[in-house]
Order: C-alpha cells, then sequence, then structure tokens
C-alpha cells in the first residue's frame, strides 16, 4: 500500500536536538507536509467523529520519557514504544479506550535514550534473556519511513546477546529489514485475518494479499516469523473465509522450515470501547450484541465481551485444526 501521509505534523522544538528528529522533519518537508513547530498539538473537529478522523491524519515529533517499561504478557517481559497510535482506522481496536478522542500520533525521535533504558532493563535481568514488545500502542512499520527508528532497533537487538525484540504489525512497508544483521534476534508476526474482516473493518491498513506478501519477504530473509489472527469472528461463512486464509498462508510459506508461532485472539469489547465504536463509527458492522455474548474479567479491570464457551470452544477447535493440517511446524501459543 502507499506509505502513510500525514495531513499536518506537530513538532516539539526539543525534538530537533535529535538526530532522528532533524531527519524526520525533513522527510516530511520532502512530503510537503505542512509543519507547525509548538509543545502541543490543536484538533478541533466539530464531532468527536472529525476529531476521530482528524487526530488519525496528525503526527507530533517528541521525545519518550518514559524510565520503567511496563510488563507485557503473554507477548513478552516488557513493552516499549517507538510512536502511540497508528494510521489504521481498525473499528474494533482496542486502543479506542485508551487514547482518548483524539488519537493522533507521537512520534518519539529520542531512540537512544530508548535503547539505553531497553539495556537497563536487559542488564537487570542477566543472566536470562529478556524479551521486548514495541507494538503494543502502536504500529512501528506503519511510521518506519519518517523515522527509520524500528530498523535502529533490529540493528541494536542483532547485537545484543540477552535481548529480543517481537514486532507486530499490519502494514507492508518492510523492505528495509530485509538486508539487516538481525542475528535471529527479532521476530516478525504479522497481523491477519480474512479479507472480510480486513476490508470490512480494518481501514487504511495493508490488504490481505499485501499482509502474506510481506511476511514472505520477512521469512526470506531469515526473520523468526509469526502470526497473530485477531479478532477471530464469527459470521457467515466464517469457516470458509480462515480456510481460505490458512491456505494461502500455506502457500506462501510452504518452504519455511522453521517454527511459526500463531497467536489467537477471539472479538471481545467493553462496553466503555462499544460505546466509542458506535461514536466513532456509526454504521459499523461489528457485532456489538451483548446479549450474544458472556462476560469475561479482563487483567485491565474491566469485563469483556467475548462468545459464549461453546462457541469459543469451535472458534479455537476449528482455527487449530486447520493450522496444524497446514503447517507441521507451527507452535499455538494461546488462544484467548
Amino acid at each position: 500500500m502507499n506509505l502513510f501521509v500525514p495531513n499536518i505534523a506537530y513538532i516539539d522544538p526539543k525534538s530537533l536536538e535529535y538526530e532522528v528528529g532533524r531527519a524526520a522533519k525533513e522527510n516530511l518537508i520532502k512530503l510537503n507536509v505542512p509543519i507547525v513547530q509548538s509543545r502541543k498539538v490543536s484538533i478541533e473537529g466539530k464531532t468527536p467523529t472529525e476529531n476521530y478522523a482528524k487526530a488519525k491524519k496528525t503526527i507530533y515529533l517528541t521525545v519518550s520519557r518514559e524510565k520503567k517499561l511496563r510488563p507485557c504478557s503473554p507477548s513478552a517481559d516488557y513493552q516499549f514504544a517507538l510512536s502511540s497510535s497508528c494510521p489504521g482506522h481498525c473499528e474494533y481496536c482496542y486502543l479506542q479506550t485508551t487514547q482518548g478522542e483524539k488519537p493522533f500520533m507521537r512520534v518519539f525521535v529520542n531512540i537512544d535514550e530508548i535503547l539505553k533504558v531497553i539495556q537497563e532493563h536487559i542488564d537487570i535481568n542477566l543472566p536470562n534473556i529478556t524479551t521486548f514488545e514495541c507494538g503494543s500502542i502502536t504500529d512501528p512499520v506503519a511510521l518506519e519511513h519518517l523515522t527509520g527508528n524500528l530498523k535502529r532497533c533490529i540493528e541494536f537487538f542483532g547485537e545484543s546477546e540477552k535481548g529480543r525484540l517481537r514486532v507486530i504489525t499490519k502494514f507492508d512497508n518492510v523492505d528495509s529489514f530485509l538486508d539487516l544483521n538481525h542475528n535471529n534476534h527479532t521476530k516478525f508476526r504479522f497481523s491477519i485475518n480474512t479479507k472480510y474482516i480486513i476490508d470490512k473493518f480494518e481501514h487504511n491498513t495493508s490488504s490481505f494479499n499485501e499482509r502474506i506478501e510481506a511476511a514472505r519477504k520477512i521469512a526470506n530473509a531469515g526473520y523468526p516469523i509469526g502470526f497473530i489472527i485477531a479478532p477471530i469472528m464469527i459470521y457467515d461463512n466464517w469457516k470458509v473465509d480462515y480456510k481460505e486464509l490458512l491456505d494461502r498462508l500455506k502457500y506462501q510459506l510452504g518452504d519455511y522450515k522453521r517454527e511459526i508461532t500463531f497467536e489467537l485472539i477471539q472479538h471481545r469489547f467493553t462496553a466503555t470501547a462499544k460505546e466509542l465504536i458506535l461514536t466513532r463509527f456509526p454504521k459499523t458492522k461489528l457485532d456489538l450484541d451483548e446479549e450474544a455474548r458472556q462476560l469475561k474479567w479482563g487483567p485491565y479491570g474491566k469485563f469483556k465481551y467475548v462468545y459464549p464457551k461453546e462457541k469459543s470452544n469451535e472458534i479455537k477447535g476449528y482455527i487449530i485444526g486447520i493450522i496444524k493440517e497446514n503447517f507441521n511446524n507451527a507452535l499455538i501459543e494461546y488462544f484467548t
């Protein structure tokens, strides 16, 4: 897909003290993006829907001051951020309730300081290997062409004896990573789904075919790979569509002999998320019928609506069955 180009960029003056900040500004100028030098972002839409849409086309170059990284179970030991929010407009996104009414993209430019914090966490955990997730609150691949930050991270972890990186993405902008000395220390996981779900609910992201092609490129470059199938939804012909997805994946990756991991996540939502989704996407076709779901207590102190146990077990059994039929090198990390 075409690389993301914001409608406007705000730049914290402090970010220009960093090489990445200056380079990102030059990239934005080349893209003819209007620039405002300011310590705050101003988005004034007439409705919540307009605020959301404007925010998704706004970036803010700034500095990360995070010194203590948060745990990130079950994905990794810790999470860190190269940015927050992303250009995608996924209607079901779990970040709907965490990034406010105006989820513009903060892009952090102090990459050396971020890597220093990561190294401190590695050192504290020696002699054990420490794993890090950099896609919990963003999609780092979507904004890579502006900063080059993820490339720098992959090189850092490639040289790290006890640090490992996990990346998750819905975007296909992966060419800049193919020739790096990753040393098998960075694992790429692609968030994939059926054509129906991608086309219907995952706006402004790479297509079904683009993601699978990107996964093939990364696999051929020797990276460890995995897939997150999420959110898994029940709808007319869902079984046919998920079988097509996994058959296509097998066709593209049939000669990849190393382990392929799968993380399986059924569709869920909270009452707060439902309210926000209906505000931002009033014509959504998402199934948000609370009566057809059961409540599950979430790790962050909120109830989630998930499929009833019978349907959940059907999803789990069906998807895992197809994966095992297609991949004898598959590892199912979890289903939730």
